[in-house]
């Protein structure tokens, strides 16, 4: 989460939900199952990747999905 007290929120931008428009966010994980071959440990794992979701719908904006996700399923 990126935090900065020396910023002054009148000039700054709402973010909102791009399917209900709420405006109240919540974070969340996305889990990437990692091979047992590329843990190194010889038992599979997970890796977990911090997003935000509406607290409204559940809704994952794009612009909060990392990149190398977008194209991933």
């Amino acid at each position: 989460m990126q935090s900065n007290t020396n910023v002054d929120l009148s000039q700054t931008t709402s973010v909102v939900c791009e399917e209900c428009k709420g405006t109240y966010f919540e974070q969340a994980l996305v889990l990437r199952r990692v091979s047992s071959i590329l843990t190194g440990t010889g038992k599979p794992g997970f890796v977990p990747i911090p997003v935000f979701k509406c607290s409204e719908c559940g809704h994952v904006n794009g612009e909060f999905i990392p990149k190398e996700l977008q194209s991933l399923n």
